[in-house]
């Protein structure tokens, strides 16, 4: 009945693994792009909405490069992006399948789940809001149109992500004092984002602060293959 008994609760284990890591992609996934189609098609490219006061804005802004509002080389810069994201997103979707058969600590399959969810949202934007809205004309009071009649503003791979949440947590100008910047403006935290970039920030967060809780499995997996490893070398058959 032991011997049964483990393997039941190995098994489950597993399954719980994999079930935090599906409901956890799934989860992110369904609130970034449920906000990133409702921005889309319910706010003009630029416009604000305040929610706490002047430190948290909906502000609607379309980015064609990386996370934060980064840009990356032109349209080719931006197809190599995508296919970089889509291979990036095929090794996390990997290296999470091992962590789940390998019974990893939940708090590193969590962690990486969030990094794959973050990575996936952006690409569906990349992949395919291009063939699937209209144009956000700049600083008009009109907005897109989902499954237009001419078709998306652009193709496959090359669509724009969209980002709205802005924390403008310290606006003000640095002192008149200081060489070259003194009496410029000063704004913290300056970039746009979106839940995806702060699934993928969190995630990463989460590893490196809990690295050495998080890894332990593997250091004694290590540990029990060299012993293995020296036992069956000092005693051959």
């Amino acid at each position: 009945m032991k011997p049964n008994s483990n393997k039941i609760d190995a098994k489950n284990e597993v399954i719980f693994r994999k079930k935090l890591a599906i409901i956890t992609v799934v989860s992110i996934l369904l609130v970034d792009q449920i906000s990133k189609v409702w921005v889309k098609t319910n706010m003009y490219l630029d416009e604000s909405i305040p929610v706490f006061g002047d430190w948290f804005f909906i502000h609607f802004i379309e980015n064609p490069g990386m996370a934060f509002g980064v840009e990356f080389g032109g349209e080719m810069g931006k197809l190599l992006l995508s296919l970089f994201r889509i291979v990036a997103i095929g090794f996390i979707a990997y290296y999470i399948r091992n962590l789940i058969k390998q019974k990893a600590p939940k708090g590193l399959i969590f962690s990486v789940a969030l990094v794959l969810a973050g990575a996936t949202g952006n690409i569906i934007d990349s992949a395919f809001y291009g063939l699937i809205f209209s144009e956000s004309p700049p600083y008009l009071p009109e907005v897109a149109t989902i499954f237009p009649d001419g078709g998306g503003y652009a193709s496959f791979l090359h669509g724009k992500v969209v980002d709205m949440l802005y924390f403008p947590l310290i606006d003000s100008h640095w002192p008149h004092w200081i060489p070259w910047i003194g009496g410029d403006r000063f704004q913290f935290f300056r970039p746009v984002f979106n839940i995806a970039d702060s699934s993928i920030t969190v995630g990463m967060a989460l590893i490196l602060i809990n690295q050495k809780r998080y890894f332990e499995h593997t250091k004694s997996d290590e540990k029990k293959e060299s012993s293995d490893k020296l036992e069956s070398d000092q005693n051959p058959e």
